[in-house]
């Protein structure tokens, strides 16, 4: 028995639909029925085969150890539908959403429950391994699938991407984000996430910063108490209004050089910037700033398991509204992808069967 599986072959070009048979799952191995696959913007990098350091310098996706062919998709949700021998928790026709971000499993760092910081193996599903731009998926381990419960699967697959990592970075913050307003660096699918996740989380709120008319009108309709141009010429006395007086906290989804250097030039003494996004370029900093400002500047990484399992309890309760979600056949996987990099989509395009 064979399954459609949609494939990078050659970097930059259009997907390839590959036939391959349909995987066995043994020892703890789960065999899920892909039900939905969100199309991420690291889903882009991924398909360039590039990331972009600045400087005219680059790294590719082969330094990283990614090898092609390869099924990308790692927001996965999916009935399970056969389980190896090993498997003791999970039945058939449990819906769950699968946690990707897979490392070695056996160093203090795994152990520790932060697989995805995991520095002797990484494993990611859609990015080391088979992901979710298929009709089945292998899930390496039992306790990778998290019940979703009644949970929609189509607004759910998300959580295991861009709702964990806005999550994992804004729990980065503390308790200031109960206190002042968070200053979002992008509007698209991965800022009305954070959005969403910063109001299930308590916050008081946040003020929203992109390029894009459109994105900033919708980010307002979403909540948002202030939506600011960054390309405007006074965007950090905008953002410094707009917070009383200087950000607390920054959330950076794009990752570039520009909006880097927006959230310095906009927080106030002690302030923090977490970084997510990775548009790329080079940053230049004065390293004085960082201890006469008292400034934080870390970058932050998907999240981990224990964190996907808090937010779809979140979800779960009903404290976590779902996102805009635009539901598309997984056979439309290159038109979402080329719609993704034109910029035209607000919220999360959902592959499904």
């Amino acid at each position: 028995m064979t399954h459609a599986c949609y494939c990078v072959t050659n970097h930059n070009e259009p997907l390839e639909r590959l036939d391959q048979p349909v995987p066995e799952p043994k020892a703890a191995e789960v065999l899920i029925r892909m039900t939905a696959a969100g199309v991420c913007h690291s889903d882009l990098h991924i398909w360039e085969g590039v990331y972009d350091l600045g400087q005219g310098h680059h790294m590719t996706l082969k330094d990283r150890g990614v090898t092609l062919p390869l099924t990308m998709g790692h927001e996965i949700a999916g009935v399970v539908v056969k389980v190896g021998p090993e498997v003791k928790a999970v039945a058939p026709g449990l819906s769950c959403v699968v946690y990707p971000w897979l490392g070695c499993g056996a160093c203090a760092t795994c152990q520790r429950g932060e697989e995805n910081l995991c520095a002797v193996k990484a494993r990611a599903m859609g990015v080391f391994t088979p992901g979710g731009y298929a009709e089945y998926v292998l899930v390496p381990h039992e306790r990778y699938c998290v019940d979703l419960g009644g949970l929609d699967p189509a607004e759910s697959a998300p959580l295991a991407c861009s709702g964990v990592t806005t999550y994992s970075a804004l729990k980065k913050f503390g308790t200031k984000i109960k206190d002042e307003p968070v200053v979002i660096m992008g509007a698209g699918g991965l800022g009305h996430m954070a959005l969403s996740v910063l109001r299930a989380m308590g916050g008081k709120g946040a003020v929203m910063v992109d390029i894009d008319p459109d994105k900033r009108c919708a980010a307002l309709a979403a909540g948002a108490l202030a939506a600011i141009d960054g390309a405007a010429p006074d965007a950090a006395q905008a953002i410094i209004k707009a917070t009383g007086g200087g950000a607390t906290s920054v959330l950076d989804l794009v990752g570039a050089a520009a909006t880097v250097n927006l959230g310095m030039a906009s927080i106030r003494k002690g302030g923090e910037i977490v970084v997510v996004g990775l548009y790329g370029g080079e940053l230049r900093l004065p390293i004085v700033y960082l201890p006469l400002r008292a400034m934080g500047l870390r970058g932050s990484y998907v999240g981990s398991l224990p964190e996907l399992k808090e937010l779809v309890g979140l979800a779960q309760t009903g404290s976590l509204q779902p996102i805009k979600v635009t539901r598309q056949p997984l056979a439309e996987v290159n038109g979402a992808l080329r719609a993704l990099k034109a910029g035209q989509v607000v919220g999360r395009i959902v592959l499904v069967p």
